[in-house]
């Protein structure tokens, strides 16, 4: 006998309830410092999860997630493929702002990870996950360096992953806008693919109870965040 899946408001009960967890959540000490915890946005059964690294000064002050500079280049790359923010689900890596946007460092992406982001990724089930920058790529691809590995997907846990640049690397540095691009531009083709393997097998590619992959978090990062 399996167990069912959960219905879709079972789901929003609990990424509502994770949410909550993390406005208020004490587990490290990035809690100490922030404004506002940010646990995500977008809706609960966003068939695309993009993955930060954590919030900066913006996203402190309001609580949301993307919406100084870097949100505003996602949002160009997002229409550029047909799609906007609402369509979306975005979170991030830790949930806190580091301070000064400093790294994030291992204990504070192992707790937040651990505690909030895998059972996110559980629950929404997307078929595609794209991780924005080094850090959230180094999730799900352990000891991978972005410049080599940037937009090429790899199958586990039942759906697609796609690593790209972090918008904020690809505001500092301009040459790197049309890889970007056209690493966004693969989502669509990406998301057909998993929608037709889950077509061509009879049964969903993504079951909602699946544990999302829980690779440990990267090893200790360079002191000097540079996103790619």
């Amino acid at each position: 006998m399996t167990d069912q899946p959960l219905s879709l408001e079972q789901r929003t009960a609990e990424l509502n309830a994770i949410a909550a967890q993390i406005r208020v959540c004490q587990l490290c000490g990035l809690a100490k410092e922030r404004t506002h915890a940010v646990p995500g946005a977008g809706p609960f059964d966003a068939e695309i999860m993009f993955i930060g690294e954590g919030p900066g000064f913006n996203e402190d002050q309001k609580g949301i997630p993307f919406i100084g500079a870097s949100g505003k280049f996602l949002e160009e790359m997002l229409a550029g493929i047909g799609y906007n923010r609402n369509q979306v689900f975005i979170s991030n890596v830790v949930k806190c702002r580091p301070p000064e946007n400093r790294d994030p460092l291992p204990d504070e992406i192992d707790i937040c990870t651990k505690t909030y982001l895998y059972r996110q990724i559980a629950l929404i089930n997307p078929r595609v996950v794209v991780t924005l920058g080094r850090y959230s790529m180094g999730l799900f691809f352990p000891n991978a360096k972005i410049t080599a590995i940037h937009g090429q997907p790899k199958h586990a846990d039942g759906r697609i992953y796609l690593p790209m640049f972090h918008p904020a690397a690809v505001l500092r540095n301009g040459g790197l806008r049309p890889q970007a691009i056209a690493d966004m531009q693969k989502l669509p083709g990406l998301l057909a693919e998993a929608k037709g393997e889950m077509s061509s097998s009879g049964t969903p590619a993504n079951e909602p109870n699946d544990p999302p992959n829980t690779a440990p978090p990267p090893p200790q990062p360079p002191s000097q965040l540079s996103l790619f």
